[in-house]
């Protein structure tokens, strides 16, 4: 038997009333209410009040909230959920619901309204009479569309956001969370979080009550994203890239390419060549390593799908690994028992693929010595780690072969390509002339063995020669901001920082924390809606291997730590040239999901920082945090 509990006698609880009897899916209905003084409404019995929920909910197997007020919807919600009770999702028999949408746990959907092809609707959310949710559309938890509202395809609500009568939202548009949009008000571009709009054109009208906080969001061009990561120029690319044009150097040869590749083993203290990606380094580097059809490589699960691709590319097949708490990273126990385990089987891999995730490096001298033990080379795949450094030894130079990217997210970027070191000369050579399709020193185009056509131009490499003179500050810079990220939250409960190992420098290329939903106030997924929806690009650190659809039957060992950190931690904006004011719109949206905000302060302390220009990196102690 289905029962159903009403809470809210009011209006609207009266509208909820009718379309519960239209469906006729309960075989009783009552409210909940502490406001009315009436027995009845409608025919209908008041039961009791809010206080009488944990008793009721052993008559009741179901509820919905009656309430149109967004805030109060959601702060019975809330109670309500944590009752044993399931909430009630209602739709009228005159509402049309496309077979690809999804509608949330306690929504209600009225009369007449349309909710079309792929469209998500949140929980307790009120589809009035006659609204029309078009395809693809997001709609957030406890927003309220008003009889007539219109969504145009593939726009974005956040939450508790409230449409009034007859408005309309062009396709495309995302309105932030806790907006008002004035009856029949046409929205043509997006809104930030917590504004009123009113009026066609839609425009934000200002009130003497906002705070700090939308003052600061209205400041910013509501259609400038802000986004994770991206290339950062030094100013020194274009006199390399002119360069190249003016002598003609536009393949994969020229003064560019030799100048690059020396600066760059400069840096790191290897032989090394530019390649076209990250990608074309590994693969090279595993087939430097004898890797062939049939045999196995282990590889971190934790981390993008290019360190394992290249596996496949020989035929080979991977065996992933888990992680391990301290950073992320390979974990040495793990790998221990699974060589062990292969070795009893007489089936040891050709190579283990370490990753140094997000900037930090693994627990090297473990890995290695592990390795080391059963005779296992190690592949260190650095794409994501230029510039960090592990017990003196720069990331990328510690196993047989190591792997670079300049991919343009990169803490460098060439927009493209990546680079190969080892401290085998040969090898490198070798890598070298794969990457050129394997041409023989003769006069006719003669090849032997397979090859690549993986080189880097010269006008790329010359990018790269003005990034690598940069890559110092601008480990620096992106430092600074997940120091200042870190302390923002310290006082968020429910939030925690991607550990900075002792062991070395972590270059913080991404800014990672998890979240624990129960102590923050909401998911890491609503937490990347809610970003997404405040024009902040977020994203779920990489999805481990193992779970990926293409791997499926791998082997693998362990994979609990990667999983966890996978479903619960997110990457936050982490350009080093992100600004102080975007970075405080950054921290006040969190800070806005987590139902504690102090972003006066914090700005003003944020402020302050990029004045003190004595505030010194521990880990970097002759340079400033702040440089700009």
């Amino acid at each position: 038997m289905k029962n159903l509990l009403i809470w809210g006698a009011g209006g609207h609880g009266r509208v909820v009333l009718d379309v519960a009897r239209s469906t006729g899916d309960f075989t009783a209905l009552a409210f909940l209410d502490d406001k009315t003084q009436e027995y009845e409404v409608d025919g209908c019995p008041v039961v009791g009040g809010a206080d009488d929920l944990v008793r009721l909910s052993k008559q009741y197997s179901h509820f919905i909230i009656s309430i149109g007020d967004n805030a109060a919807r959601e702060s019975c919600w809330h109670r309500a959920l944590a009752v044993d009770i399931q909430a009630a999702t209602l739709v009228h028999p005159s509402a049309s619901i496309s077979s690809t949408a999804s509608i949330g746990a306690g929504s209600l959907i009225m009369p007449g309204a349309v909710i079309n092809a792929g469209a998500v609707v949140g929980a307790n959310c009120i589809i009035n009479s006659g609204a029309i949710v078009e395809h693809d559309c997001r709609i957030g938890d406890h927003v309220h569309l008003s009889p007539r509202a219109v969504l145009g395809g593939a726009v974005k609500i956040g939450c508790r956001t409230h449409l009034g009568i007859g408005a309309s939202v062009l396709p495309e548009v995302s309105i932030g969370g806790d907006c008002t949009v004035g009856a029949g008000a046409v929205v043509l571009h997006d809104l930030p979080p917590r504004v009123t709009a009113v009026g066609v054109p839609a425009r934000i009208r200002p009130s003497a009550s906002e705070t700090t906080s939308t003052h600061l969001s209205m400041s910013r061009d509501p259609r400038s994203r802000i986004l994770l990561s991206v290339p950062h120029m030094s100013g020194n690319e274009l006199a390399y890239v002119h360069h190249a044009f003016a002598t003609n150097w536009l393949s994969t040869a020229g003064s560019n390419l030799i100048d690059f590749e020396a600066a760059f083993q400069s840096r790191v203290g290897l032989p090394c060549v530019a390649l076209s990606s990250g990608t074309a380094a590994i693969h090279l580097g595993l087939r430097l390593l004898n890797v062939g059809p049939g045999d196995e490589v282990f590889c971190q699960s934790l981390t993008f799908a290019a360190s394992a691709n290249p596996i496949r590319y020989l035929g080979a097949e991977p065996v992933f690994i888990d992680s391990e708490r301290r950073t992320w990273n390979l974990d040495a126990a793990v790998l221990r028992d699974a060589l062990k385990d292969r070795a009893a089987r007489n089936r040891l891999p050709k190579a283990v693929e370490v990753v140094h995730l997000f900037g930090q490096c693994a627990e090297m001298d473990d890995v290695l010595d592990v390795c080391a033990e059963f005779d296992v080379p190690v592949l260190e795949d650095a794409a994501e780690a230029l510039g960090a450094v592990y017990r003196g030894k720069p990331a990328g130079t510690m196993g047989a072969v190591g792997a670079f990217s300049f991919n343009g997210n990169k803490i460098i970027t060439t927009t493209g390509g990546g680079m190969l070191a080892s401290r085998n000369p040969a090898w490198v050579e070798k890598a070298r002339f794969w990457s050129q399709q394997s041409r023989e020193p003769q006069l006719a185009y003669h090849h032997l063995e397979l090859g690549h056509n993986y080189r880097m131009s010269n006008v790329l490499a010359g990018i790269g020669l003005g990034q690598l003179s940069a890559l110092d500050l601008r480990v620096r810079q992106r430092r600074a901001i997940a120091l200042r990220y870190r302390e923002a939250f310290e006082d968020l409960p429910g939030i925690v920082p991607m550990p900075q190992s002792d062991q070395g420098l972590h270059t913080n290329w991404l800014s990672c924390f998890v979240i624990d939903a129960a102590r923050f106030g909401c998911s890491r997924d609503e937490l990347i809606f809610r970003l997404d929806l405040a024009g902040i690009e977020s994203r779920p650190v990489w999805k481990p291997m193992h779970l990926q659809p293409f791997f499926a039957g791998c082997a693998r060992y362990g994979g609990d730590v990667a999983e966890d950190l996978f479903h619960r931690g997110i990457c936050l904006p982490s350009s080093s040239s992100l600004s102080l004011d975007d970075q405080a719109y950054v921290i006040d949206q969190v800070r806005q999901a987590s139902g504690v905000n102090s972003l006066i302060a914090l700005h003003a302390a944020l402020v302050a920082a990029s004045r003190d220009t004595t505030q010194k990196d521990p880990a970097c102690p002759t340079h400033p945090v702040t440089t700009w």
